[in-house]
């Protein structure tokens, strides 16, 4: 299989270039509000809360795949999963350096995992946070694995048998992904037009997976983390189906450690987000 015709492995660990951020105490009351998160210093924007993490990068989120990822196959692309590592919140006055790299590839029988890897520094250089995204290229199977996949985070039977700790029940708004798209910078089509989005085969808008995760993680902020977002140092998710406007999310949360729970997200029967895990400090 040649470079044109599949992944191309020689660009795989190249970093990007880097991209810069400031970051606003506007901005950051404006992502807040915009999923509907409760948590008073985030709305005030004293501090980011997590999944603010994507906004910095969000322009540069496919950049890594370019140089090995052919064209052609981008219209294929799904975000799998999504694992953030806090080293520090992002407070307002930041100025973030961010850049990217694409690890590595699996072919499977239904398409390709692909995983990038991005980091966001001040511009003193100290490190902020780390990403781990994981996209899935849909029906087309690369035929190899090659480098180094994201890590797992897979939700164990044995915690499921246990009860859960605690159970969140959330409504995403009708005009959710509207507020959404300009606090996040995510100007997507199939969260804002309804033909579009059912030309992609969709029943209409979607709701955006990461402000889905949002919710997820003012949900364990309040619920077992005491709203300090200081004290999370890991969030992660697999994407499992679309949520839509209107409709209500339940999220169920198991202790999966000392300092760590493991949750899934409903909607109705129906698993929107599972495989998650959050990390806490002490």
């Amino acid at each position: 299989m040649t470079a044109q015709e599949g992944f191309d492995p020689a660009g795989l660990d190249q970093w990007t270039g880097e991209s810069r951020f400031e970051v606003t105490r506007e901005r950051l009351a404006e992502y807040a509000a915009a999923t509907n998160d409760p948590i008073p210093a985030h709305l005030a924007g004293d501090v980011a809360s997590p999944v603010f993490a994507i906004v910095p990068v969000f322009e540069s989120l496919l950049e890594p795949a370019l140089e090995v990822v052919p064209a052609r196959l981008f219209g294929k692309v799904l975000h799998g999963m999504q694992d953030f590592r806090f080293h520090r919140p992002i407070r307002p006055g930041d100025k973030l350096v961010s850049r990217g790299k694409m690890t590595g590839y699996e072919g499977l029988s239904n398409g390709t995992r692909a995983s990038v890897y991005l980091e966001s520094r001040t511009e003193d250089g100290e490190l902020v946070n780390e990403q781990f995204v994981t996209f899935f290229v849909r029906g087309f199977d690369t035929g190899e694995t090659r480098g180094e996949l994201a890590p797992g985070h897979k939700f164990e039977d044995a915690t499921r048998a246990q009860a859960p700790v605690a159970k969140v029940s959330q409504h995403v708004d009708e005009n959710q992904t509207y507020r959404y798209s300009p606090a996040a910078g995510d100007p997507m089509p199939i969260h804002l037009d309804p033909e579009v989005a059912k030309d992609s085969g969709l029943p209409g808008i979607i709701a955006h997976g990461l402000c889905v995760m949002a919710f997820t993680s003012w949900a364990l902020l309040t619920e077992v983390g005491g709203s300090d977002v200081d004290r999370l140092k890991r969030l992660a998710v697999r994407f499992a189906k679309p949520v839509l406007p209107g409709q209500d999310l339940s999220t169920e949360i198991w202790r999966a450690g000392e300092s760590a729970y493991a949750f899934e997200t409903t909607v109705g029967d129906t698993v929107v987000i599972k495989d998650g895990l959050a990390e806490f400090a002490d």
